[in-house]
């Protein structure tokens, strides 16, 4: 499809083969922090009209690869395009984040969700992944996401932002074969999406369960995780004569990454919540693991910066299937200087472990 690929380390970590130095990329690394991005965002007037204009989504994405040495761009979008796409009318209210206009409130709504063609009403997303695809220019792999099932319906439900998901959890608990019909509409939608981001030049997947921590186990399993099974099943693994790896991220996930090593996926993204080396004991090397520095840690000096990067480092020790990210998205007001020292830092350090 494109250039051929000249930086390959964070596919091949994703694949746990062996690396000349850990690679590294940062959740929300094209976003609020940089000054080039929050330009970008007010030529465009609103969010939506920055992740819809392809050109705009494109110079965004390819803005933290101008100042940064990552391994990794990642498409700049959100995870609620699936839900505006199905009829919600998403917006963004000031200082209280994205909404929805029509939220989902009985099982006649949930009936009345259409079937989603990613590449109609969803195009101008895929026109942004072709784009970035010809920008990158071979450089480094292209990501593509979305959100998962549960994460997706706790906002379709809530109708935005919750602190304590009284809606969809009553829904959970009241009348749960409607939230199961939601969430398996939920996840046809996702691999359709994901699917049609391989086919425009997304090289690897990632699937944010940033809600998923909230349920109990069982839940967890019955709600969430059944549904990212039914994804990565029905993905498209392999794309360009190689493969495309597909990494789950459950935010405050740690106690179920055994079982979400089970569904079949490369690579877990893991939080601050739990140490690299008992995630690598749970996983058993069978995945690679991504992660995990405590966004809030790039609030420290640049000396204490790099000794929270060898602390993690360390952590994963030794052996290959680790890249390096923070164990969430990177905060708004970090001082991009600062990001700089962390990768600047992983580079070293893990080169001169390799070495």
């Amino acid at each position: 499809m494109n250039a051929e690929l000249k930086n390959d380390l964070y596919l091949r970590a994703l694949s746990c083969e062996d690396v000349e130095r850990t690679p590294v990329w940062v959740m929300r690394q094209a976003g609020r922090y940089l000054p080039e991005y929050l330009k970008v965002r007010k030529q465009a007037g609103d969010f939506m009209t920055l992740c819809s204009t392809p050109e705009l989504a494109c110079e965004v994405t390819l803005q933290p690869l101008e100042r940064f040495k990552l391994d990794a761009a990642i498409l700049f979008s959100d995870i609620l395009t699936i839900p505006d796409a199905m009829g919600l009318e998403l917006y963004f209210a000031a200082g209280e984040g994205p909404k929805f206009k029509k939220p989902i409130k009985s099982r006649a709504d949930v009936t009345a969700l259409p079937s989603l063609d990613p590449n109609d009403s969803l195009r101008y997303v895929m026109d942004a992944v072709s784009l970035i695809r010809k920008e990158l220019n071979g450089r480094v792999p292209l990501i593509g996401f979305s959100g998962s099932p549960w994460t997706l319906a706790t906002y379709m439900v809530e109708g935005g932002g919750s602190k304590d998901f009284s809606k969809v959890k009553g829904m959970l608990f009241s009348d749960p074969s409607t939230l199961h019909e939601l969430l398996n509409k939920n996840a046809i939608a996702v691999t359709n999406y994901l699917n049609a981001q391989v086919a425009a030049g997304a090289q690897s997947l990632m699937i944010f369960d940033t809600w998923g921590g909230v349920l109990s186990p069982e839940n967890y399993k019955q709600f969430s995780l059944q549904y990212m099974q039914q994804i990565v099943d029905g993905l498209v693994r392999n794309a360009d004569g190689r493969k495309v790896p597909v990494v789950l991220f459950t935010k405050n996930g740690g106690r179920w990454l055994s079982d979400m090593t089970d569904t079949g996926c490369d690579g877990l993204g893991v939080d601050w919540t739990i140490d690299l080396r008992d995630a690598k004991a749970a996983t058993q090397g069978r995945v690679a693991l991504q992660g995990n520095l405590d966004p809030s840690a790039l609030y420290g000096s640049p000396e204490s910066i790099r000794t929270e990067v060898k602390k993690v480092l360390d952590s994963f020790g030794e052996g290959p299937g680790h890249v390096f990210n923070l164990g969430h998205g990177i905060h708004q007001f970090v001082n991009p200087d600062h990001l700089a020292v962390m990768v600047d830092a992983v580079h070293e350090f893990s080169a001169v472990a390799k070495s």
